[in-house]
């Protein structure tokens, strides 16, 4: 292949389209338009950008490109997803595969000789690294890919499990909180309702749109996010949507409709006054359009207030005619999630039960006339599985560590600890009493 013809074949990808604003792609079309005009100062110039960008990824342009092509979502994908692509389409999709498994072949000296026949080595760019490559049969790889895309996606669906959304678009988290099931202490039984909602969902059988309330610190958010995290490879994506963006969702529905994966929008914290416009919204949105629900979506929302709006005693002495109906019209929004899980408060019992330091918790603190015994070292790493705990001069128990939820769990329980600045994904909390306080430095007296 000449390489005008590589130029032409490059800018002309159709199907294949979105690769043109690949970093890599892009400075490898740029490399062959300044070769096209056969000054030396400019190839030498691209050529050095377009390796640069391609050794930021890896050594070897064959594993690269082929992995852009298979990531790359194509009007193809979609239509395969949908059922079927028309004999154009996959006329055209054939022969850009072809055309993209001999680039993924490619070496620097081969494209020299396409541009320079009477003097290929070009010994003044001799210096120049030479990338490495890669055969791959790339139509069967694609093939095998479209069969997948109800699993591994497609585009950024292919890259990231959780989203959220900015300006009426998703946008993907590259750091997501790791929350493994695995993790969370107790409440098994309530974590089971939600995860075999979510198995139904990745099934293609009917899901329910899910409300998990309950008290502050029982985990609630912090199940979702397992969940997600868990059934990531089975095709299951994380949309998390903010109250004041609710009016976006019937929009963002539309668009993740015919997506071959599955979505739970996820909504934290929910809860509305008397007054506010999104209380309509998500009653719309959950069973109240006349648009039909997509069934690769469902809602997840959890929330402390068990109707979700803020009820006062004065409601009840109001000058309203119809009471009962404004009431019912205000509890009416939790009704319409079809599961709502209950995460309760433990009591001391349950708690201890499930508390992954019961041993050290247990302990009699010693006397304050007995010696003083020196602090263990704390541990040089944390992991969210292990589990560490020691004893201060004073008898407190001090942890290192611990989840989020244990954190939470260990507020509520208003326990005497002090933990250490090690702690993993542990946000900073102090309650009123003073009892509880992450990230100090060490243990305090």
């Amino acid at each position: 292949m000449k390489l005008r013809e590589w130029n032409a074949r490059l800018h002309g990808l159709v199907i294949f389209r979105a690769l043109l604003d690949d970093p890599v792609v892009a400075k490898l079309l740029d490399l062959t338009d300044r070769m096209e005009a056969r000054s030396m100062g400019p190839v030498c110039d691209a050529v050095a950008s377009f390796e640069a960008a391609l050794f930021e990824q890896t050594t070897n342009l064959g594993e690269y490109l082929s992995n852009a092509v298979l990531e790359t979502e194509t009007v193809c994908v979609r239509q395969a997803a949908a059922g079927g692509i028309a004999p154009v389409l996959q006329s055209a999709l054939d022969s850009e595969l072809h055309f993209l498994q001999e680039l993924c072949g490619l070496t620097l000296d081969e494209l020299f000789q396409t541009a320079y026949s009477e003097q290929s080595q070009r010994p003044e760019l001799a210096f120049l690294p030479r990338w490495e490559t890669k055969k791959i049969d790339l139509a069967a790889a694609y093939a095998q890919r479209m069969q997948e895309a109800g699993k591994k996606g497609y585009g950024m669906f292919a890259k990231h499990h959780v989203f959220t959304v900015e300006d009426g678009r998703l946008v993907p988290v590259k750091y997501p909180d790791p929350q493994r099931l695995s993790e969370l202490p107790g409440y098994e039984g309530e974590r089971e309702k939600v995860i075999a909602n979510t198995k139904a969902l990745l099934a293609g059988m009917p899901a329910n749109n899910v409300l998990l309330y309950g008290d502050a610190g029982t985990g609630k958010s912090s199940a979702v996010k397992a969940i997600a995290n868990e059934f990531a490879p089975d095709g299951l994506r994380l949309v998390e949507v903010k109250k004041n963006q609710l009016y976006q969702i019937p929009d963002l529905m539309d668009k993740l409709a015919a997506n071959p994966l599955k979505f739970i929008l996820f909504i934290d914290d929910l809860s509305f006054t008397a007054n506010d416009d999104n209380f309509a919204a998500l009653k719309a949105i959950l069973e109240g359009s006349v648009g039909g629900r997509a069934k690769n979506i469902a809602v997840y929302a959890t929330s402390n207030r068990r109707h979700l709006i803020k009820e006062t005693l004065t409601d009840r002495t109001g000058d309203d005619i119809h009471e009962a109906d404004t009431r019912q019209e205000l509890m009416s929004l939790s009704a319409r999630f079809g599961l709502t899980v209950t995460f309760q408060r433990p009591e001391k019992a349950r708690f201890e039960a499930r508390c992954p330091w019961k041993s050290c918790w247990s302990r009699p603190r010693p006397s304050p006339s007995a010696p003083a015994a020196a602090a263990p070292a704390w541990p040089s790493s944390s992991s969210n599985s292990a589990r560490a705990a020691c004893r201060n001069k004073k008898g407190r128990v001090c942890l290192t560590n611990i989840s989020k939820a244990h954190i939470i769990s260990l507020r509520k329980m208003n326990a005497d600890m002090v933990l250490h600045e090690g702690v993993q994904e542990a946000p900073r909390y102090c309650s009123t009493e003073g009892l509880l306080v992450a990230g100090v430095n060490a243990c305090r007296p």
